[in-house]
């Protein structure tokens, strides 16, 4: 294999100014570069990647960085899933490598180190809540200007990129489709408080249930935590309410899957028993029993668009700082478990 010496000492000059002209670093005299180019092309040298990117100061790599939660599989969630599945085939197509990362939501994450150690030129920051722990280490990239990504989330007073789905409208869709069935007393069962989609949800379902005069009624409120799990103990609350529910609106599908589960348990007949719209729109809302009415969220495309939009930053010759907001539209899916027929 041909090293860095040898093409020097063709060219007749030292290995650094090799390095410097195959690097594209400092000022180069063009007789000069051109005799390196030729040398380095007759011996057949090739540049080593990981050299050539600390050396222009760049690593190569797009950061994602997650949260690490026990005992939960987050790769085997829809949401998780789709939003790395659209970010790897935008990394692969512009040419970048993709490095994970796991922060601890309790302890404030180091960011931009990342960006001083060159092992990520851009991140986005995936799973993200509004924990003061999370909230700090955001914030301190943000002040630091670099090229970061917030997904899904949204955070007060930080001018920070950001790709979300607009969750107040896919609420509202589906708490008006409710509506317009003939439904008046729908609940709601919730996710995580800390999550601004949470919050957005509860603004999509007041919006709807304003329109239509209808009272906001924290008799019918559930709160689980996007787990089926949770959807499944949910059941047993949902249940003893059956009297007085018409309906209810559940905000993801791993719940709303939990929660069929757990009502079917106690003998509940749906959806005459109780209709039911879920949110994702996830592989599984269409096998469950019944199929699940549901708002399909944009998550593959957003982690596409966020790649891009972080790229095109760091390709940008004039430096572009500008702070992006990018809001993708769900779509409300419609199946059995609203009481449709279809």
């Amino acid at each position: 294999m041909t090293t860095r010496k040898e093409v020097a000492e063709r060219a007749g000059v030292s290995e650094a100014t090799v390095s410097r002209v195959l690097n594209g670093v400092g000022p180069i005299k063009e007789s000069t570069r051109k005799r390196v180019l030729e040398a380095a092309e007759r011996l057949g040298y090739h540049l080593n990647a990981v050299a050539s990117s600390f050396a222009r100061g760049k690593s190569g790599n797009l950061g994602v960085v997650l949260p690490h939660m026990p005992k939960v599989h987050l790769f085997s969630t829809y949401y998780f899933s789709e939003i790395l599945s659209g970010i790897g085939e935008a990394v692969h197509r512009r040419g970048y490598g993709l490095l994970l990362l796991f922060r601890n939501p309790a302890e404030v994450y180091d960011y931009v180190s990342l960006y001083r150690t060159l092992r990520v030129d851009a991140s986005i920051i995936l799973g993200a809540s509004s924990l003061p722990t999370e909230v700090e280490g955001i914030r301190r990239v943000a002040d630091e200007r670099l090229p970061c990504c917030v997904m899904d989330q949204h955070l007060k007073d930080i001018r920070i990129g950001t790709v979300a789905a607009d969750h107040v409208e896919g609420a509202y869709r589906a708490v008006r489709h409710l509506l317009d069935r003939g439904f008046l007393r729908i609940g709601f069962l919730n996710g995580s408080p800390q999550y601004s989609n949470s919050s957005d949800r509860t603004a999509g379902y007041r919006k709807a249930l304003t329109e239509a005069n209808i009272p906001y009624d924290e008799s019918i409120l559930y709160e689980g935590n996007y787990s089926r799990k949770s959807g499944y103990e949910a059941a047993a609350f949902i249940y003893n309410d059956l009297a007085k529910l018409d309906a209810l609106f559940v905000a993801n599908d791993r719940m709303a899957i939990g929660l069929i589960q757990g009502l079917r348990e106690r003998q509940c007949s749906l959806p005459e028993d109780l209709p039911i719209v879920g949110y994702d729109d996830s592989d599984a809302a269409r096998f469950t029993e019944p199929p699940l009415t549901t708002v399909q969220v944009p998550f593959y495309e957003m982690g596409r668009l966020a790649v891009e939009r972080l790229l095109d930053r760091l390709s940008s010759v004039d430096g572009d700082n500008e702070v992006f907001l990018d809001t993708l539209q769900p779509k409300l899916i419609l199946r059995k478990s609203s009481g449709i027929v279809v």
